[in-house]
């Protein structure tokens, strides 16, 4: 009989810690939705969201927080909104890509699947992406608030929850490592 994927409850489920950075020349910490959205939903999902921020679309501000929270072993993944677009503003990939140590390619297929069904081929207007920085992993959405629904509830909630099965991203976290098949 095969296994449908999904996530099986009789496992245990191993927190992570994360960080939220929302790329935004004008979000506040009241306006933030989209951030506020990723951080609220990884700690209903009874994830330790560590840190959460707010810096300007600027490749320097952007590098400088990803970079603090890659040298912090106490930060597992980095969730990132904002800044993916194609307006000349938008400089996230171009401040993180450079930071990693490895591409995770089918991310983007994954949410722009995903993103197909709700906004149609304006998907096309997205640059999300994610990869490995050291033991990080950076996860890169767009900046609306429906992208960040997207990407937790079809992609997020299963790749960081330790029991999802055949796997999750949790068994390459270095402090889980042989804890999580």
């Amino acid at each position: 009989m095969k296994k449908v994927p999904g996530i099986d409850k009789s496992l245990a489920f191993y927190p992570l810690n994360l960080a939220v950075l929302t790329v935004s020349d004008t979000r506040t910490e009241e306006t933030d939705t989209s951030g506020a959205l990723l951080a609220d939903r990884a700690r209903g999902a009874g994830h330790v969201v560590v840190e959460r921020r707010i810096v300007r679309d600027d490749v320097d501000e952007i590098r400088s927080a990803i970079g603090r929270w890659i040298a912090d072993p106490g930060v597992d993944v980095v969730l990132t909104t904002g800044g993916t677009g194609f307006s000349p503003r938008d400089v996230t990939p171009e401040a993180i890509k450079p930071l990693f140590s490895r591409e995770m390619d089918g991310f983007s297929v994954v949410f722009h699947q995903v993103s197909m069904g709700t906004v149609g081929v304006s998907t096309l207007q997205s640059r999300a992406f994610a990869g490995q920085a050291g033991d990080t992993f950076v996860f890169c959405v767009p900046g609306s608030t429906g992208a960040c629904r997207d990407a937790w509830d079809h992609v997020f909630a299963f790749e960081l929850d330790s029991r999802y099965r055949p796997c999750s991203l949790v068994g390459q976290i270095e402090r889980y490592r042989g804890v999580c098949p």
